[in-house]
């Protein structure tokens, strides 16, 4: 901890108050949570930025687009709009958010939409002739105005909110009893060999519930790396001259999974709007090296560089192991709220 954020302790004391009372009130129904007969799941954190909600997003969009009519709804952290947008052709990063486009992209059987307001998002997408039968709520755990049936609590590995402190001290938009609303947990961002004493030990320090199941994901890295019309295997691209770039809240892991002793790197503010400035700095950089980056990163600078220059390296979430009963437990609940409803 720096010596800024230990001077701005009383601060975070004062923060964790209203937190506190604000779920306090939540809590005993005396400020109103609004409900929707449709099934919602809600993924998010405790801290600010950084613990893989884009990836997990995915994970259930693939798990449930087939079967059901899936919207996913986020507030477009950085868009330059305002208001309820549902994503069509006509949409961009800047107007949607980079996770937004990117999930519209990436899948073209789904709904896109983006509101700050996520009660008046939810009455916009059922509002719809084809209203969608599931939808998932991004970044959405201190969204308390709307009460989800499911909710998602993301901690990364190595940064558990268990050892962790309120803003500004720490990263906390909420105390660590917040955990207590989620269905599950999971610990993302671990080794693909942690072993079970270690997954066993992090465990007995999130305190979970008897009644909330905690899982262990890893970033799995695509074996290419995609321009927009173009593939290349990551076996080929060890010896040629490249650049990495990225604009995202941790971006180590990209690095040291692509990066050999000779690499150029480039790191730019999470969500960062690139610039002309930025644009020619990176093409000083670049030369005529490839430039790779991660995916919400290309939705941004897509159009901006050279189609022959830019790339970028997919990611999924995956499981440690019980992926069959994560998605049995996600399965089940949009099954049974969608009889209810």
């Amino acid at each position: 901890m720096n010596l800024l954020r230990k001077i701005l302790y009383p601060f975070a004391i004062l923060y964790g108050f209203i937190t506190s009372i604000r779920n306090f009130l939540f809590d005993k129904g005396l400020l109103k949570s609004y409900f929707f007969d449709i099934p919602i799941i809600t993924v998010g954190n405790l801290s600010v930025g950084g613990t893989g909600k884009t990836p997990q997003i995915e994970y259930l969009i693939r798990l449930l687009s087939p079967k059901y009519k899936v919207a996913t709804l986020s507030r477009g952290y950085k868009r330059k709009s305002e208001g309820f947008i549902l994503a069509d052709s006509t949409s961009n990063a800047e107007i949607l958010g980079d996770e937004p486009f990117q999930f519209y992209k990436k899948f073209n059987s789904i709904q896109v939409a983006v509101d700050a307001n996520r009660k008046n998002g939810i009455e916009q997408l059922l509002s719809q002739t084809n209203k969608p039968e599931v939808i998932l709520l991004d970044d959405a755990f201190q969204h308390r105005k709307v009460k989800a049936g499911f909710y998602i609590l993301l901690t990364s590995y190595g940064d558990l909110y268990s050892d962790d402190f309120m803003l500004p001290t720490g990263n906390l938009r909420e105390s660590r009893s917040g955990a207590k609303r989620a269905n599950l947990v999971i610990v993302t961002k671990c080794p693909a060999n942690l072993s079970l004493d270690e997954q066993n030990k992090i465990k007995a320090k999130l305190k979970l519930n008897p009644n909330q199941e905690i899982f262990f994901s890893f970033i799995d890295y695509d074996d290419s790396i995609y321009s927009e019309n173009k593939s290349i295997a990551i076996s080929e691209i060890w010896n040629i001259d490249k650049l990495l770039l990225v604009g995202i809240a941790k971006p180590r892991p990209f690095f040291e999974h692509l990066k050999s002793k000779t690499e150029d790197c480039l790191t730019f503010s999470d969500h960062h709007h690139f610039s002309e400035k930025d644009i020619l700095e990176i093409e000083k950089k670049a030369k005529d090296k490839i430039i790779i980056t991660t995916e919400k990163d290309f939705v941004r600078l897509n159009g901006s560089l050279s189609n022959a220059q830019l790339y970028y390296l997919p990611i999924r979430s995956a499981f440690l192991s019980g992926s069959e009963n994560f998605n049995k437990y996600i399965t089940n609940y949009v099954g049974i709220s969608s009889r209810n409803g």
